[in-house]
This record gives C-alpha cells, sequence and structure tokens, in this order.
C-alpha cells in the first residue's frame, strides 16, 4: 500500500501492541465490531474519517472496516497524532492513515485534502474542519456525500452554524450530544487526561493552587471534579446564568476571568470560543501562571497577543513554552494552546473512548440505513442507540438492572390510581 503518510513504518510494531491493549479496554466496540463482521452494514462504503489518531481511534478504523467500510483516516489536531500507532494502521490494517504528530498547517491541510481526494460518502469529524473543507473547496463531491457524524462540541457549533445558514448540504449527527458520550467522554475523560497531561508537562503538585476552569460544560465539570480530587482550590469562570449557578451549587467559585486572572495559578479553558483568555488576562497574571487549554481548537487562548507582549520566548520543558514579560514576569503555555490531553498525554483512556467510538460506529451505520429520511440538518444520536450502548458496557461491567413486574409497568402506564 503507498496511499498514506506516516513518520515512520518501523514504528508500526510497537504501535500495534498498544492498539491491542487498548482493544482489552474496549468491549462495546469489540462487541459491534463482532456484529459488523457479520453483517457488514457499511459494505462498499467510501468512509473518510479526521479523528485524533490515537489507539482507541484505530480500534474505531478497524471495527469500520470490518463493517466493510473503504476508510481513510486523517489526523484531527497536528499534536494529538500517536505515530507508532498510525504507523500500524497503514502496515498491519492496510488503512490509508494520514498524519504525523508536530505536522506543520500546510501538511495538516494537504493531508485533510488526501482524505477528501477518497470521494467520502460518510464524512466522521473531530472539529468539523472535513465538513466544512468540503463545503469550501470541493463543493462537486458534495452531492456523493450521504452524511456525516461529529465527535466534538466545537464542531457541532460548528455544523449548526452551517445548518442555520442553510450551507449544509448533508445530515450529520452530532455524536458529541450522546448521553453516553457525554458522562464518559467529556466528563470522566477530559477530567482525568487533562490533570494527566498538564502534571505529564509540568511534573507540579496540584495540591493547594489555585485552578481556574473557563466553561463549565460537561468537560469543564470533569475537570472541576478532578482538580478538586487533586487537593486544587478551583474556580469556575462562566457566562450562562444557569450554568455558572450549578457550578455554585457544586461548591466552586465562579468569578468573571478579569477576576480570577490576578490570583490562579493554573489557567485551563474548555469553551469552544475565541480568546477566552486574552492580552488583559496575560497583563495582570501571577509570575509562572500555567495557561493550557482542552478545547478543540487553539483559538481559546489569544496567544498572538502574548506574542507581541513578550521580551522573550523559550522551551522550558517538552510542552512548556515560557514567554518572559518585559516586567520580569514569566507565563507559561502548554501544548502551544492546544489539546493538552492529547499533546502532552494519550487523550482519553480506551474504556472512555470504547463509548464515543461505539456511538461513532452505529451512528455510521444509522446513517447509511436511513439516510433517505434524513434532512439536511444536525440530528441527536437516536436515544435507542445511546441506551443500546449503555446496556452494552453495564452488560460488559457484570452489572445487571432491576427489571418491572407487569404489576408495576400497568402502574406507570395508567393514570386512574392515586393516592
Amino acid at each position: 500500500m503507498d496511499n498514506y503518510d506516516v513518520k515512520d513504518t518501523k514504528l508500526a510494531e510497537g504501535g500495534r501492541r498498544r492498539i491491542e491493549w487498548a482493544e482489552r479496554e474496549m468491549p462495546v466496540l469489540r462487541t459491534i465490531q463482532e456484529r459488523f463482521k457479520q453483517e457488514r452494514p457499511l459494505a462498499g462504503i467510501r468512509m473518510s474519517a479526521c479523528l485524533h489518531v490515537t489507539t482507541e481511534t484505530a480500534n474505531l478504523m478497524r471495527t469500520l472496516q470490518a463493517g466493510g467500510a473503504d476508510v481513510v483516516l486523517t489526523a484531527s489536531n497536528p499534536l494529538s497524532t500517536q505515530d507508532d500507532v498510525a504507523a500500524s494502521l497503514v502496515s498491519h490494517f492496510e488503512i490509508p492513515t494520514f498524519a504525523i504528530k508536530g505536522e506543520d498547517n500546510t501538511t495538516y491541510y494537504k493531508h485533510l485534502r488526501a482524505a477528501m481526494d477518497h470521494k467520502p460518502q460518510i464524512t466522521m469529524d473531530d472539529g468539523a474542519d472535513l465538513v466544512s473543507s468540503l463545503h469550501k473547496e470541493r463543493r462537486e463531491q458534495l452531492k456523493d456525500v450521504i452524511a456525516g457524524t461529529e465527535e466534538t462540541t466545537t464542531g457541532v457549533i460548528r455544523l449548526r452554524a452551517m445548518a442555520a445558514d442553510g450551507a449544509l448540504t448533508f445530515p450529520v449527527i452530532a455524536v458529541n450530544d450522546a448521553m453516553t458520550k457525554h458522562f464518559f467522554d467529556n466528563r470522566y475523560g477530559t477530567g482525568q487526561s487533562t490533570i494527566d497531561g498538564i502534571i505529564r508537562a509540568t511534573n507540579i503538585l496540584l495540591a493547594g493552587r489555585t485552578f481556574v476552569i473557563a466553561g463549565y460544560g460537561w468537560c469543564g465539570r470533569g475537570l472541576a471534579m478532578r482538580a478538586r480530587g487533586m487537593g486544587a482550590n478551583v474556580i469556575v469562570t462562566e457566562i450562562d446564568p444557569m450554568v455558572a449557578l450549578e457550578a455554585v451549587m457544586d461548591g466552586f467559585r465562579v468569578m468573571p476571568m478579569a477576576e480570577a486572572a490576578p490570583i490562579g495559578d493554573i489557567f485551563i479553558t474548555l469553551t469552544g470560543d475565541l480568546n477566552v483568555i486574552d492580552r488583559k488576562h496575560f497583563e495582570v497574571m501571577k509570575d509562572g501562571a500555567i495557561v493550557g487549554n482542552s478545547g478543540h481548537f487553539n483559538v481559546e487562548i489569544n496567544i498572538p497577543a502574548l506574542e507581541e507582549m513578550a521580551v522573550e520566548k523559550r522551551l522550558v520543558r517538552p510542552f512548556v513554552e515560557q514567554y518572559r514579560m518585559q516586567d520580569g514576569r514569566a507565563i507559561h503555555i502548554l501544548g502551544e494552546g492546544r489539546l493538552i490531553n492529547l499533546a502532552a498525554a494519550e487523550g482519553h483512556p480506551a474504556s472512555v473512548m470504547d463509548m464515543s467510538f461505539a456511538n461513532q460506529a452505529l451512528s455510521a451505520e444509522y446513517m447509511v440505513k436511513n439516510a433517505d429520511k434524513l434532512e439536511k440538518k444536525v440530528y441527536a444520536v437516536p436515544e435507542e442507540i445511546d441506551r443500546e450502548i449503555a446496556r452494552l458496557k453495564l452488560e460488559s461491567m457484570k452489572i445487571k438492572l432491576d427489571v418491572l413486574t407487569d404489576e408495576q409497568i400497568k402502574y406507570l402506564n395508567s393514570w386512574e390510581e392515586g393516592t
């Protein structure tokens, strides 16, 4: 196979061992893969996936391949690729993969165009770059696209904006919004893996530090929970009064970023928006402040403004850049402002991605079966898929549930019985 671009195919054997290790922690996806092998619901379907190239993603690609899909994979983030995994996908599984950790923007978009060259009928996105690029650069291909799926909050926001503008030309399922994805990926996955990335990059003690979290969505909730568990003093910044109230009732301090900036030791953004940490915040941060991002794109931190403000910039540790201010203060940016859990660590644990990628696989199957009935808009994951994934996960954990008796079912469906 010569249709690929990875760092070094000699890394493949180590990648295969890690892919197999992750598979052990992905029982739901494994169950789906076994069914897909028998039923081949994606037979003959060309799929292009723009996702983080990790061990867990590799197992999703294998599942889609088992279902009959002709799949191509490209990276959704320049720093999230695991080069040994990319090599293994090419060498052992013959899945065309275009991803190199640390690739520059030119290479990133060259790889994205390779995914578009595959002329996909189904797209699978993590941030909507693939869908957006198809609509901007390859409009002649849009007529062949049956549908797509989207993994992230950021991507769903972009796609809903496209739908609202009448620009979206095919249906997309917002895998990100599935309850089984929220609970595991966003809350438990982001919470743990972000802490993992911060510690690997800095080796600092979190206990006793003031930890500022921008955004209290599902990801922010998970990070706040984990940071508090590590002994940090957590502050939340928010724009939504209902969400801010929830953060207060969960026991966290809530204030504007302008008030948090002078007192925070560590700052992590998880909002999906632009310049959440801006010039005015850098101006008042403590000497030694650590700033990182766990949202999809690196625009949440205004790094260009910091570049203008700094008199010196140097790499002090892998994934830690120190910006020296005119007054002598040092501000540290983690992982170039990109997803720190993937830039400096390995992303979510496999057991977390088991749920997210089960949603991806079953949503792709659903789209193929129901494409002619769907409109050009963003859809939620069908409830029956969400519940089936929850059932399979519990089954894999050997956890059983109560079952309603006939009497209980009758009571719940009756309006006649009361006090």
